[in-house]
This record gives structure tokens, C-alpha cells and sequence, in this order.
């Protein structure tokens, strides 16, 4: 058994993570901006963490204890060109994906060293290794996340803790429903995106990442990055073998 922190599990993804361990008899901390929305999780313990308040962060994982695993998955998203993308929002989801996640694994990282035992999981996305029009900002947090880890797993290997980024493709979640967009008056970029959303059936459900997650809790070794579903295998796929000189677009 081992003890798990997850951020972001109020919802989505991290919520399903949380219940997929606790049935597999892990300890859970379960963790959200408010605990009022992790109500009804059968977990260890419901934790405030907010990833971009480092007291927050800082009294969780004083409470949390021991802990042997973090999956880090809290995160936000929207859609705009480039430049319709206010540069605020920009900050924001930065602060979010790339920065929050990064304040968590400091916080955790002491107490890994110091038993020489630990695994940081990363929920980066199909989008830290493309893009999509519409999708910079989003892309480029997780792009941004994707170099923190790789380097953070040739600091940490000699102290016993592994990293792995988990790549998921489009995910049922909700996330995408209802976007946060921004547009340009008279938009000229409009007809990029006159082709509708992402179709059902290229969606993974929250369950099958959570079942992936807690398989990599679980292993013995894991790899640095592993696709999550058959849209970001084909996709990533496609992506390693494009001609490197140039923009990449998924088919």
C-alpha cells in the first residue's frame, strides 16, 4: 500500500484517480482548492491545496505526512489564438500547470530524499508534445511542465525517485465543455476553428486515465512519458517521426 497525494481531485480526472486507489487499497490524500468539493470521496483525508498559494501548499503536505507518491493533476485551460490570448490568462494557466505543479513537488521533495524512496507523477497531456490552433497557451504549459520533468528526473534518479508524465489524449472530463474562449473582434482567425469541437468518439473517459495513473503508482520502475489512449498513442506517434524542421498538425 502506499500513500498517495493527488492534486486537482475534485473533479475529472483526479477525482477518479482518487477512487480508483482508494478500491485498490492505497492511502489517499485527496486534495482541492475547496475541500467542500471532494465531499463524498471514501479517501484517507480531504485536503484544502491550492497549487499557486505556497502556504496552502505548504500546511497540506504538513498534514498529508508521509507521502510516497504525488500525482499532480490539477490544471485549467482556454482557447484562443494567439493573438486574441489575453496575456493575463496566459500568467494564469501558467501559474497553474506549470508553477503549481512544480511549488508541489518542492514541498514533497525533502521528505522523498531523505528515505531515498518516491514517485512524481505528472498529468501533462497529448498537447505537451503538439499543437492545436486555439490551444497555444494550454500547449505551452504543458510543454513547459514536459522540460521541468525530464530535468527534474536526472536530478532525482541517485535519490531514489523516479518521474513520469502521463500524456493523455482528449478526455471526457468536462473540461472541454463550455471553454473558456477568447476572440478578436471581426475574428480573422474564425475559420480555424469553424470545424466544431472534439468528437465523442476520440475522447477517453476520466476512469481509463485514472486506471493508467494507478497502474504507474503501482509498477516497479516507470517510464518517463506514457501516451494515454489510442488518439495520443497514434498522435504522439505521428508527432516523433514528422520532419522536425517544421509545424506539426494532428491528422
Amino acid at each position: 500500500m502506499s500513500s498517495i497525494l493527488i492534486t486537482g481531485a475534485s473533479r475529472g480526472v483526479g477525482r477518479a484517480t482518487a477512487v480508483e486507489l482508494a478500491k485498490r487499497g492505497h492511502r489517499v490524500v485527496a486534495t482541492a482548492r475547496d475541500p467542500r468539493t471532494l465531499d463524498g470521496l471514501d479517501v484517507d483525508q480531504r485536503l484544502r491545496l491550492d497549487v499557486i498559494d505556497q502556504a496552502s501548499v505548504d500546511a497540506a503536505v504538513e498534514e498529508a505526512g508521509e507521502i510516497d507518491t504525488l500525482i499532480s493533476n490539477a490544471g485549467v485551460i482556454f482557447a484562443a489564438a494567439v493573438e486574441a490570448s489575453p496575456t493575463a490568462e496566459i500568467e494564469r494557466l501558467y501559474s497553474q500547470n506549470t508553477v503549481g505543479a512544480i511549488r508541489v513537488t518542492q514541498a514533497l521533495l525533502p521528505q522523498m530524499r531523505q528515505r531515498q524512496k518516491g514517485r512524481l507523477l505528472f498529468v501533462s497531456s497529448v498537447a505537451g508534445r503538439t499543437v492545436l490552433p486555439g490551444n497555444a497557451a494550454y500547449a505551452a504549459t504543458k510543454w513547459a511542465l514536459e522540460g521541468f520533468a525530464e530535468t527534474l528526473a536526472v536530478e532525482v534518479a541517485g535519490f531514489g525517485i523516479d518521474v513520469s508524465l502521463a500524456e493523455p489524449g482528449p478526455v471526457s472530463s468536462g473540461a472541454l465543455d463550455n471553454m473558456l474562449t477568447y476572440s478578436l473582434p471581426d475574428d480573422p482567425y474564425a475559420a480555424l476553428f469553424a470545424g466544431g469541437g472534439i468528437p465523442a468518439e476520440m475522447m477517453i473517459s476520466p476512469e481509463q486515465v485514472a486506471a493508467t495513473l494507478a497502474d504507474l503508482v503501482e509498477r516497479p520502475t516507470v517510464p518517463l512519458r506514457v501516451p494515454v489512449g489510442p488518439v495520443a498513442e497514434h498522435v504522439i506517434a505521428a508527432r516523433d517521426t514528422a520532419p522536425y524542421d517544421q509545424p506539426f498538425l494532428p491528422a
